[in-house]
């Protein structure tokens, strides 16, 4: 089969989109696939790209015109171009994220053509999660007419099945597949403890956060807590790790208006090794974000190299289902700051949690088990065209 993928930027720096792409083209690969990656140039990781390339991973960026807030390259010609010489070469056409020109386009191509092609937004098909205005607008243009002519919409959680089926989209169209984890990898001897703690001079307990710095994930009341955590313990430091979108100036003065510049630490985005050793280093783990979809991938990989989780309903669903994490509400500062030191103070118990959630993790979300799953839904496309 012959796989097309289409996704607006590549690189794990930008979220998860990217990193379950990766993923899923290399099992699909290994499947006898010949998958193919187009995307644009839009902070375009070339190692991460060539790591796919030896697997026979064909992965093409194109130039971006221009870039629009949270769209990226919103224009890209060159793209528009190659689909009209390409597109007809492909049995099958996969479109991540939502809101971007290039689904648009691929999509106008795919119908042009009758090659099925199949949506999967991670989570970003809500409008009220930030810059609901553009959103709309793209909706009533574009995104609307790549709704239309979906053979199949993937959800990676109930929660966005859920959404799915309030934008009109019929329950039989919608397919939800949970997000993987990379086992494979993780099955490997994971970095020795304190290798971060060591490079970034951190001593005593460390809460972290990693992923991207954004308004809506809940990093300002994780500074806050961390503030009234600290009049109870000593010698603690909280990691803010992950690419900035906009929103480290107004944390970085919050920090020094609560006089933590010394125990909070931003990190920028970590390279794999770097981050792995974050996970394992760190006491504690903390996403108490406002929407992630019903499930976000940090706290599972968290949970897979042995931290205990502390998570918001909007990113707990598998948290929830295997009873392998604590939760806390969205902006509740105090609740936080509570179950932070719950966790530090029953070791135990925050380990029998990491425990069950691994053990689901390693039955339920191998990619190579998700794969298998996404290629039963491309043989049924083809079949129904």
């Amino acid at each position: 089969m012959k796989i097309l993928n289409v996704i607006p930027y590549f690189t794990p720096m930008l979220g998860g989109s990217a990193t379950v792409l990766h993923h899923l083209a290399t099992e699909l690969s290994k499947l006898g696939h010949a998958v193919t990656i187009i995307t644009t140039d839009f902070n375009f990781d070339t190692s991460y790209a060539y790591s796919l390339e030896e697997l026979g991973v064909r992965v093409i960026p194109f130039h971006n015109a221009f870039v629009i807030d949270q769209f990226r390259a919103l224009f890209s010609f060159s793209m528009k171009q190659w689909l009209k010489r390409h597109v007809s070469d492909f049995d099958v056409i996969h479109l991540h994220e939502f809101r971007s020109y290039q689904n648009y386009i691929a999509a106008r191509s795919a119908k042009k053509y009758s090659i099925p092609y199949i949506l999967q937004p991670d989570n970003s098909m809500p409008t009220h999660t930030g810059r609901a205005g553009l959103k709309k607008l793209f909706d009533i243009f574009l995104g609307r007419q790549v709704l239309k002519n979906m053979s199949k919409l993937i959800a990676i959680s109930r929660e966005e099945v859920e959404y799915a089926k309030k934008l009109g989209i019929a329950p039989e169209n919608i397919s939800q597949i949970y997000t993987g984890i990379d086992a494979e990898t993780s099955s490997l001897a994971p970095p020795e403890f304190g290798l971060f703690r060591r490079k970034f001079r951190i001593n005593g307990k460390l809460i972290l956060y990693l992923g991207r710095i954004y308004r809506t994930k809940g990093i300002d009341t994780l500074i806050k807590s961390f503030y009234e955590l600290s009049k109870e313990i000593d010698n603690a430091t909280l990691v803010i790790a992950g690419y900035d979108d906009g929103f480290k100036s107004t944390l970085e003065k919050t920090v020094r208006g609560l006089g933590l510049i010394e125990t909070v630490k931003f990190t920028g985005p970590l390279g794999n090794f770097d981050k792995i050793s974050a996970y394992v280093d760190a006491d504690v783990f903390v996403h108490a974000v406002q929407y992630m979809g019903g499930v976000g991938l940090a706290p599972l990989e968290a949970l897979f190299y042995g931290t205990p989780v502390i998570v918001t309903k909007e990113c707990g669903e598998i948290i929830e289902a295997a009873d392998c994490g604590y939760f806390v509400k969205y902006g509740d500062v105090e609740d936080l700051k509570d179950k932070i030191l719950y966790v530090l103070n029953h070791p135990k118990e925050a380990q029998a949690m990491v425990i069950r959630g691994t053990e689901y993790i390693n039955e339920n979300l191998s990619w190579s088990t998700i794969a298998q799953k996404v290629d039963a839904i491309y043989e049924d496309c083809i079949r129904n065209v």
